[in-house]
């Protein structure tokens, strides 16, 4: 069985935008930047033998806020700077009552059974409370990136920290 790291995308490979004094992904080009260190701190994981998944809920998508062609290309450039195995991407609003929108695991879960992954020799890294949840509804480790911002639930994730540099460092001194 593989272990993984599975990685949110907003707020954990790049950086989010504030409206409204809150934290919001990306909706053009322009507006995307991937976090100093990521890159990096991606390659030490894939180094240690993790597959990485990103799992990102994009509802802006569907929504008409983000043109699915400029999220492809967001992906893309990740893609094309990080090691990244696969990208599992849930388009769907909470209304739609989907299986893979985190909160829920299905994204991880799909993932784990199309890539062999082992659940408990797993991590998640997150900066929302639904990324917590869904990881810990997986059976994962979990990791919230935490940028001070108020969550509108609670989640108690196995470690908070300030980066994906600093959730690899946990992550790599801890792997089974």
């Amino acid at each position: 069985m593989v272990k993984a790291v599975f990685l949110d995308r907003d707020g954990v490979i790049n950086a989010n935008l504030r409206r409204d004094g809150k934290p919001v992904a990306p909706t053009t080009l322009a507006e995307f930047r991937i976090l100093p260190g990521a890159p990096e701190a991606a390659r030490r994981l894939k180094d240690a033998g993790f597959l990485l998944v990103i799992v990102t809920n994009q509802p802006d998508v569907r929504t008409g806020l983000t043109p699915k062609p400029v999220m492809e290309a967001m992906n893309e450039q990740i893609l094309q700077r990080m090691p990244v195995d696969d990208v599992m991407i849930c388009f769907h609003i909470d209304a739609d009552q989907c299986a893979c929108r985190k909160p829920k695991p299905g994204m991880i879960l799909e993932a784990a059974k199309r890539h062999g992954i082992e659940l408990k020799r797993s991590f998640l890294v997150g900066d929302k409370w639904r990324d917590v949840r869904a990881g810990q509804a997986a059976g994962c480790h979990t990791i919230f990136v935490d940028y001070g911002d108020p969550q509108d639930q609670p989640a108690t994730p196995d470690k908070i920290v300030g980066s994906l540099a600093e959730a690899a460092d946990y992550i790599l001194a801890r792997a089974p």
